[in-house]
């Protein structure tokens, strides 16, 4: 079968065409047809060799990809068959990837427990751009577990994961206050801000100016830092998603949180495919890219200032909104 991987750490350019085994699943496995594999920034990062202390003593080619929508092909014995997941399901899938196994392949096994029927209405490349950040952002809350009618603010709040924070957040009964740029304000008044700040140099202190008070927490999906701790009230939270070793003091608790820890929560996974549904979560329109052209998918990637999903397709027979069957799409980079 074919994988989109990488045989050495680089730019876009490194990433080219294998074939490799196909899998076959184990008794607590699916078997997924992959239709369209979510593009994101950690998949950059997998690239570039920001992650290479993952890989190190396994033999590339290392693929990236960490959600996927796709069909059902083969099911475990021991699946649970109450989950719906039989033979030519369409269904979605958080993928934990290392090594060969990743979201840019034409066929993959997941833990059983890591897939959901995909979104009633959407098509393959809309449902595989959505689980991936919006289980990081309700992970982030969890996390917090801050009580109805506090102050959440977001950073980066009209990216895909700081989309999925506003709008988790509101749904919960926060108070929440956006981060980001002035033209994104219909954007995020749609999702459920009550406040935006617009992006740039002193955003703490024009917080504090705007809302008279610090935060509760503070979602930093734009890895702004120390930048951004100054807004946060003495003992209250940051949450941050990628390293960082600082402290902020004033007994603010930094929690870092990592999406992977929620990688066979059926509950939660299958409850982020129900917000969808009822419309509580927004999914964005999805940028599709053949797979074979994921040099310029990832170079898009790193244009950064898109607010589609950039997905790849491993076919042009994929389910369109509505569709009983598959039917044919013409892509369009």
């Amino acid at each position: 079968m074919k994988v989109i991987g990488l045989s050495e750490f680089g730019g876009p350019e490194v990433l080219q065409s294998f074939e490799v085994p196909g899998p076959r699943p184990g008794a607590e496995e699916v078997l997924l047809r992959v239709h369209a594999a979510g593009v994101n920034p950690v998949d950059a990062m997998v690239r570039s060799g920001q992650l290479e202390q993952m890989y190190q003593g396994l033999t590339p080619p290392f693929v990236p990809g960490m959600e996927v929508a796709g069909t059902v092909e083969e099911v475990g014995g021991d699946v649970d068959p109450r989950w719906g997941l039989v033979p030519g399901a369409r269904v979605v899938g958080f993928v934990d990837n290392a090594g060969r196994h990743g979201g840019y392949s034409e066929y993959l096994t997941l833990p059983a427990r890591s897939v959901a029927i995909a979104p009633s209405g959407t098509s393959a490349a809309e449902a595989a751009g959505f689980l991936n950040n919006a289980l990081t952002a309700q992970n982030v809350l969890d996390e917090f577990r801050l009580p109805e009618g506090a102050t959440l603010l977001v950073t980066g709040a009209a990216g895909s994961v700081g989309g999925y924070l506003v709008e988790l957040g509101a749904a919960a009964g926060l108070h929440v206050v956006a981060v980001a740029a002035e033209n994104d304000a219909g954007l995020l008044r749609s999702l459920g801000a009550r406040v935006l700040i617009p992006r740039g140099p002193d955003v703490a202190h024009r917080v504090l100016e705007e809302l008279g008070t610090p935060v509760d927490a503070v979602a930093d999906a734009a890895l702004l830092h120390e930048q951004i701790s100054p807004a946060v009230r003495d003992g209250g939270q940051i949450g941050i998603l990628r390293f960082w070793d600082g402290d902020p003091g004033r007994g603010i608790k930094v929690k870092h949180v990592n999406v992977r820890e929620r990688r066979t929560d059926r509950n939660a996974i299958v409850r982020l495919r129900d917000q969808v549904e009822d419309g509580t979560l927004t999914l964005r329109a999805a940028l599709s890219f053949p797979a074979d052209d994921a040099v310029a998918a990832h170079t898009r990637l790193e244009q950064g200032g898109l607010r589609e999903r950039i997905v790849l397709a491993f076919d042009d027979e994929v389910w369109q909104p509505g569709s009983s069957a598959t039917t044919s799409l013409t892509w369009k980079p």
